[in-house]
């Protein structure tokens, strides 16, 4: 093991070590992280939540009068909870060539590696600077990155291009989804079950709206519009949580539940939401009020991010495919930080990292120890690109 794969390897495990569940704190590692850099001279802004005890934070390593090159990835990480880990998810173990632990694929080790090769930016010297930009809870909407962005676009430069380093097996993606989900909010009215004629079943109505955007569903993956590009070549309409009722022998009042469509970045999905919201409002409410005025179906929109898509001949890809080692490039239904980028900030954005997305958020997530050293390969052709030396 190199001197650089080893210090990734240590940074590695202390970012793991690192409870950084969304629904907790990230400030252990941001000031990890800060005191790091500082240790090494370079400046980080740390811009914290104003709610919550969590922060990004953004560094330039490099010349500040030229637009360089965005290496970006995401602190938080998914929960462990019921999970049945075989070790300490947070305590990195090397077995039959992977390292173990929550976050190694999903993206920790895309940060350690960034981190590791900061002491060789500055001996080389850069002609052409890095930006660290790690962000939080972008695993429960992609939320701290919109505060990122908003700092960014008031920078008087801005990164000329951005590697976002989710686990794609060290594929080049130029393409990803976007996504919103919704919460469907039924109100009926309840009443014992032996005159259920009287009452407003909020399950049935909520099973029926359920059912229509089922066939959407179907529909959409027959008709398209379509991209084969994708892994999954059509939008998709998913319902994926259901609550409601109280006893079988009480008509329920209220039944939730929450839906999704995952759309292709050129496809806007707000006609297929208005459909759905017609027909509850067309459809169903008159049925439901015609027995009690007062019932019906409101709509709460919840997470939303827009999808990436990039040229492929882009200068950003372009690089992303050199520094990988590839010709090839691919598009993915799970979505990332790189579309906020691309739409809100102007950043021409393409996803490459180390690991594979099908392990990330499972039990006995881990990193390949042939990722880990395809990612430092990735690294240093990029030191080759930027230095001076």
């Amino acid at each position: 093991m190199t001197d650089l794969a080893a210090t990734s390897r240590e940074l590695l495990e202390k970012l793991i070590s690192f409870d950084t569940t969304s629904r907790d704190s990230n400030l252990d590692l941001i000031d990890f992280v800060r005191d790091y850099l500082a240790g090494h001279g370079v400046e980080a802004t740390i811009l914290r939540d104003g709610r919550e005890p969590k922060a990004n934070l953004y560094a330039t390593i490099g010349p500040a009068d030229k637009a360089g090159i965005m290496l970006s990835g995401h602190t938080d990480v998914v929960p462990v909870d019921g999970q049945d880990w075989a070790t300490d998810p947070f305590n990195v173990v090397e077995k039959d060539g992977k390292l173990y632990g929550r976050g190694t694929c999903d993206m920790k080790g895309f940060i350690a590696m960034a981190l590791a090769h900061v002491p060789e930016m500055l001996r080389r010297g850069l002609d052409t600077p890095i930006h660290l930009a790690f962000s939080y809870d972008e695993e429960v909407g992609c939320i701290g990155v919109r505060h990122l962005i908003h700092m960014i676009n008031g920078l008087p430069i801005k990164p000329r291009m951005a590697i976002i380093g989710e686990p794609t097996d060290m594929q080049v993606i130029v393409a990803h989804k976007g996504k919103t989900d919704v919460t469907a909010h039924v109100r009926g009215f309840e009443c014992h079950s032996s005159l259920a004629p009287t009452g407003v079943n909020a399950i049935q109505y909520a099973a029926e709206l359920i059912g229509f955007i089922s066939n959407m569903a179907g529909r959409v993956a027959q008709e398209g519009p379509f991209d084969n590009e994708f892994d999954v070549a059509h939008s998709t309409v998913h319902t994926g949580v259901i609550r409601g009722g109280t006893a079988l022998n009480i008509v329920p009042k209220d039944c939730s539940f929450e839906f999704e469509i995952r759309n292709l970045p050129l496809q806007d999905p707000q006609p297929l939401f208005d459909e759905i919201y017609r027909f509850a409002a067309e459809e169903l409410e008159p049925r439901m009020r015609a027995i009690q005025p007062g019932t019906g179906i409101t709509f709460e929109q919840g997470v939303t991010y827009p999808g990436l898509d990039m040229r492929a001949d882009d200068e950003a890809v372009t690089l992303v495919k050199a520094l990988a080692g590839q010709n090839n490039h691919s598009k993915v239904a799970f979505g990332t930080e790189a579309g906020l980028f691309q739409r809100d900030a102007g950043i021409p954005c393409v996803v490459c990292g180390p690991g594979s997305i099908a392990q990330a958020h499972k039990p006995d997530e881990f990193l390949s120890l042939d990722q880990f050293r395809a990612g430092h390969d990735f690294m240093g052709r990029l030191m080759d690109r930027v230095c001076t030396g």
